[in-house]
């Protein structure tokens, strides 16, 4: 079953008109960032997630997943519960 987070609008970073999004399911992740024409869609592999990491700030935190083979994808501006609650799946 897939769950959906999204970023809050108020945490800066380009969030306040398109937020970012995080669709977690049992095989892949999916970011998307949109933009005022389209939109960028990472589509990531579960089993070719390396690490997954937390950078915490007062309000919010970043999300920070790192594939097997070095690419980096950092998802901006979650309240810290769902951050919490991201790790915990993909960990």
């Amino acid at each position: 079953m897939a769950q959906t987070f999204q970023a809050s609008r108020i945490s800066g970073n380009g969030n306040a008109i398109f937020p970012d999004k995080l669709i977690v399911d049992d095989n892949k992740v999916t970011y998307y960032k949109a933009h005022l024409i389209g939109h960028e869609e990472t589509n990531i592999m579960r089993s070719n997630i390396g690490s997954v990491s937390l950078k915490s700030g007062v309000l919010f935190a970043d999300i920070i997943i790192e594939t097997n083979g070095g690419q980096i994808t950092v998802i901006n501006g979650f309240n810290k519960s769902d951050a919490k609650q991201i790790i915990r799946l993909l960990s």
